[in-house]
């Protein structure tokens, strides 16, 4: 039997179908994540919206990276009505909407595989405990010449303000045409590496905070693309510059209340706050797999390139894994938490959970908060470390891997699907670089062994 919806809001689904008529949309892509935060999906007719909202839309999950095995292939993908949005650099006649979906086995049953399920599992969780959560990302990333070569597409620097074309008209059409997508960026700039840029999304419940992830990629590459250039999330794609990082700024509410806020400690940061920061240094080693997922993502966590590599903490120093920005007397609901390891070509729905999993754990567990780092961690040596008990984040992939394998809080937040295909496809991943002779070896070695 065919599943339908019975939760559909009827005044946001009229929402979607007046307003694709008004806008003449002949074509809705419908959105969803595989289990790496590849952006996947398919087209259906205007004329088939509603049907697709209440009845979903069949599909081969088969297909999909890590989804499902073919002997219970067969999904459906039913459009969420709050993600409607024109396509703002298609066609204004016979118009191009999108949609994220929610993904279904045909019964009716959520797909356990579907990675933004994964982080409305966990953000249900978190209500019924009394909270939200509310999530800002900064979003670095280079434009290039070309996808062959990392050639940078400016010579630029940190905040530089002259126009280097076409880079910061890029910029500027991505933050317009996201406006139009009512994705809205707080700031952008240029970046300290050549032809890195900066984007910065508007803090917004988490996940509505992936969406816009997904849909910032989509739009900065989309972009290049038409320029004849080539926008990369790539986390160190030019050695010897600073890396690519998606930061991660992060609070708690209690209905209207910041639950970090707390105006009697010295720097305005409550015991949740502490809690939910213990939480995160614990567990960092362990969730860095889902983080940074790539085997480029640890040639930028090393010292030297603005990147975290010890597990610390501060509320000034940027080197540090989370840092706690400064309150703005009066605003109250400003303060948040920023945790600095993740980079922006992880899947944001399972980054999110987590995260979320693991500064829940220090408040549900009442983890002690160690005492903010004084210095940098990175200029100490290993035996000044080791008496502050400062510990390292995973070196390699490889590391991480055996790091989260063994990871209670992972399996609870990732889901028995998503944990095993997430781990299995990571060490394949490994196991394939690991038999590769890279160029740095022929150079070093062929001539001299």
């Amino acid at each position: 039997m065919m599943a339908t919806r019975t939760n559909i809001d009827p005044a946001a689904q009229n929402y979607v179908l007046q307003t694709a008529e008004d806008a003449d949309v002949k074509f809705v892509r419908l959105w969803f994540p595989d289990i790496l935060g590849n952006l996947k999906g398919f087209a259906i007719n205007a004329a088939d919206l509603r049907d697709a909202m209440e009845e979903g839309v069949g599909f081969d999950g088969s297909a999909i990276e890590s989804y499902a095995r073919s002997d219970e292939s067969d999904m459906r993908a039913f459009p969420d009505p709050n993600t409607f949005a024109l396509l703002p650099w298609r066609p204004q006649q016979n118009a191009v909407a999108r949609m994220f979906c929610d993904i279904q086995r045909p019964g009716g049953d959520s797909f356990d595989g579907d990675s933004r399920a994964v982080l409305k599992r966990n953000l249900e969780r978190l209500a019924s405990l009394g909270y939200t959560y509310y999530v800002g990302t900064e979003l670095e990333y280079f434009y290039l010449k070309g996808p062959d070569e990392p050639e940078p597409l400016d010579r630029g620097g940190y905040f530089d303000q002259l126009s280097s074309q076409p880079a910061s008209d890029l910029r500027r059409d991505t933050v317009l045409n996201l406006a139009e997508m009512d994705v809205p960026v707080k700031y952008s700039h240029h970046e300290a590496a050549p032809s890195q840029h900066e984007i910065d999304l508007q803090y917004t419940d988490a996940l509505a905070m992936a969406d816009s992830v997904m849909t910032a990629r989509l739009v900065v590459k989309e972009l290049a693309q038409i320029r004849g250039a080539y926008a990369t999330f790539m986390p160190k794609p030019i050695p010897g510059v600073n890396g690519s990082g998606m930061h991660i700024h992060q609070s708690l509410f209690r209905g209207e209340h910041n639950a970090f806020f707390d105006e009697d400690d010295e720097h305005y940061l409550s015991d949740v706050g502490h809690k939910f920061i213990a939480g995160l240094l614990r567990h960092a080693p362990e969730i860095t797999l889902v983080t940074n997922q790539w085997v480029n993502s640890y040639k930028r966590l090393i010292p030297g390139f603005e990147a975290p590599a010890y597990v610390s903490w501060s509320h000034v120093n940027r080197a540090d894994l989370v840092r706690v920005p400064a309150y703005k007397p009066g605003y109250e609901s400003s303060m948040r938490i920023e945790y600095r390891a993740p980079d922006p070509a992880c899947n944001p729905y399972l980054a999110f959970s987590v995260m979320l999993a693991a500064g829940m754990k220090g408040i549900e567990e009442d983890y002690p908060a160690p005492p903010p780092m004084a210095g940098n961690a990175a200029e100490m040596s290993e035996a000044q470390r080791q008496a502050l008990g400062v510990k390292s984040l995973p070196s390699s992939l490889g590391h991480a891997i055996s790091l989260a394998e063994d990871s209670e809080l992972l399996h609870e937040a990732l889901g028995s699907h998503i944990f095993p295909s997430f781990i299995q496809n990571k060490r394949m991943e490994w196991e394939e670089y690991c038999s590769q002779v890279t160029d740095y070896e022929i150079s070093r070695y062929l001539h001299r062994l």
